[in-house]
C-alpha cells in the first residue's frame, strides 16, 4: 500500500527533520495514535456484543499506560467500560511491552550479549532503561523452546555448497552425521 504524498506533506508539516526519528519522534506518535485507535475499535466492538446481549454496558473514560517498544516507551490511553469487562487483545492486561521488543532482547541473547551488555545497548540506542529482571525474565521465557531446538532428532545428512555464489545446483557436498 503506498502512502498519499499530500498525507506525508501533512505529518511532516513543520518538523525538524533533525528530530523526526529521535525519541518520541513521527515513528512514536504513529505507534501511539494507531495504537489508541485500534483499542477504541476492541471497545467499540466489545460494546456492541454487550449491547446486542442486552448489557447496559458503556464507556468510562480510559487509563494510562506505559508501553516499552523497540524504540522508546509511549504513553497510551487505555479505553474502560463501565462495568469491567474490556480485556483488550492489542494490549492486554498487565503487558508492558510490544511484541517487537522482546525479539530484540532476545535476538542479542541469542548472539552471545549478557544481560548487562543488552541492558547497556537498549539504553544507549533508545533511552530505554530496564531492569536486568525484565531481560533475564524475557529471555527465560524462551530457554524451553531452545533447549527442544538444540535436542531435535538431525537428519542423517545435509547438502552444502562450496562457496557462496556457486549456482544452487553446482558443487554440491553432502555432510554426512
Amino acid at each position: 500500500m503506498a502512502t498519499d504524498k499530500d498525507v506525508l506533506d501533512q505529518l511532516l508539516a513543520g518538523r525538524d527533520p533533525q528530530e523526526l526519528f529521535a525519541k518520541d519522534g513521527l515513528p512514536d506518535e504513529l505507534k501511539k495514535a494507531l495504537s489508541e485507535r485500534m483499542l477504541a475499535a476492541e471497545l467499540d466492538d466489545h460494546l456492541g456484543w454487550e449491547a446486542e446481549a442486552g448489557a447496559d454496558n458503556r464507556r468510562n473514560g480510559s487509563s494510562k499506560k506505559t508501553m516499552l517498544t523497540g524504540t522508546s516507551k509511549v504513553t497510551l490511553d487505555i479505553p474502560r467500560d463501565r462495568s469491567g469487562t474490556f480485556d483488550p487483545r492489542l494490549i492486554a492486561k498487565y503487558q508492558r511491552r510490544f511484541p517487537d521488543f522482546d525479539t530484540k532482547i532476545i535476538s542479542m541473547y541469542a548472539r552471545g550479549m549478557t544481560v548487562r551488555e543488552i541492558r547497556g545497548h537498549l539504553d544507549e540506542l533508545y533511552g530505554i532503561d530496564v531492569s536486568p529482571d525484565l531481560i533475564s525474565t524475557v529471555t527465560d521465557a524462551v530457554l524451553e523452546t531452545v533447549a527442544e531446538w538444540q535436542g531435535r532428532p538431525l537428519d542423517a545428512c545435509y547438502p552444502l555448497r562450496r562457496r557462496v555464489d556457486d549456482p544452487p545446483d553446482h558443487r554440491l557436498i553432502l555432510l554426512r552425521l
